[in-house]
C-alpha cells in the first residue's frame, strides 16, 4: 500500500511538470452511462488537483469495448460489465486485467409526483398493474444487446415473469442514461435503470426510485482498464479513482466496490 501511494504521489508530480492542459492533450476516456454523473464530478476534481483535463465519452459497454478493438483512441475504459474488460485484455488491447471499481445496482425509476411508487418487496409492482390495465405506457431500458444494466433489466422482467408480457411496451435506450430520460417522459410508466442515476441531482429532483433486489439479475460488476495507448494522465486518474477521494466520489452515486 505504502509502495502503491508512493508511486501515485511521483506520478502526480510528473504530472505538473507536464505542463498545463493546453500543453498536453486531454486523454479520452471511454465511460459506461451510469457514471455521466459520477465520473464527471470526479473528473472535475482530478483536474482541479492535478491541473488536467480529461475528454469523458459516455455510452454503452458493449458499444465501446468493439470501438477500442477497432482501434479508438479510448486510455481508460470503464466498463459497466467486467466481461467487456477481460475480453480486450485476453485479445491483447489492454496493459492488464483491470480492477473492479464498483457493484452496480439497478431501479425502478418513475417520475416524482405520481404517488404509486411500489415497495422493496415488490418493486415492479408498476409492471403489473401496467399490464393488468391495458395501458400503452411505456417501460423503459437499456439495449440488452449491448448495455450491461439493459441485460440486468430483462433478468429482472425475467425474475418477475413480465418479459415476454411487456415486449409491447418496452422502450429501448441505446445505453442506461438514454433509457433514464424514457423512464422520465410523458409517456412511459417508469424504467429500469442505473442506481446512480437516480441519485444525480438533475434526475433525483424530478423522479422516485425503489431498488431492484440483487438476486433478480446477475451482479452488475464494473472493471476499468488501461489501454495500451494510455499515458500518465490517464494512467494517473486511474489510480486517483482507486483512492480515497475517487472512492468517496463513487460512493456518493450509489457505487460500492465490495
Amino acid at each position: 500500500m505504502l509502495k502503491a501511494k508512493l508511486a501515485h504521489g511521483l506520478l502526480l508530480a510528473c504530472l505538473l511538470l507536464i505542463g498545463s492542459p493546453a500543453q498536453a492533450e486531454a486523454p479520452i476516456v471511454a465511460a459506461a452511462s451510469d457514471l455521466q454523473f459520477a465520473l464527471t464530478e470526479a473528473a472535475e476534481q482530478f483536474q482541479q488537483e492535478t491541473g488536467h483535463a480529461l475528454r469523458l465519452n459516455f455510452g454503452s459497454s458493449g458499444n465501446f469495448r468493439r470501438q477500442i478493438a477497432q482501434g479508438a483512441p479510448f486510455e481508460l475504459y470503464l466498463s459497466a460489465d467486467e466481461r467487456y474488460v477481460q475480453a480486450l485484455y485476453e485479445e491483447g488491447y489492454t496493459q492488464d486485467e483491470g480492477v473492479i471499481y464498483a457493484i452496480g445496482r439497478l431501479v425502478w425509476l418513475q417520475r416524482a409526483g405520481r404517488g404509486d411508487l411500489p415497495n422493496e418487496e415488490t418493486p415492479l409492482e408498476a409492471v403489473k398493474t401496467a399490464l393488468e390495465a391495458g395501458t400503452t405506457e411505456r417501460i423503459a431500458l437499456a439495449n440488452p444487446e449491448h448495455a450491461p444494466y439493459g441485460v440486468a433489466a430483462r433478468q429482472a422482467l425475467e425474475y418477475a415473469g413480465f418479459w415476454e408480457q411487456t415486449e409491447p411496451l418496452r422502450i429501448l435506450g441505446e445505453n442506461v442514461s438514454q433509457a433514464a430520460q424514457f423512464a422520465l417522459s410523458d409517456d412511459a410508466r417508469g424504467g429500469l435503470v442505473a442506481y446512480s442515476l437516480a441519485l444525480a441531482p438533475t434526475l433525483g429532483e424530478r423522479s422516485e426510485y425503489v431498488l431492484i433486489p440483487e438476486k433478480w439479475h446477475s451482479p452488475l460488476r464494473q472493471r476499468m482498464v488501461l489501454t495500451n495507448q494510455a499515458g500518465d494522465i490517464a494512467t494517473a486518474f486511474y489510480q486517483w479513482l482507486q483512492e480515497d477521494e475517487g472512492q468517496s466520489i463513487l460512493r456518493t452515486y450509489g457505487f460500492n466496490a465490495e
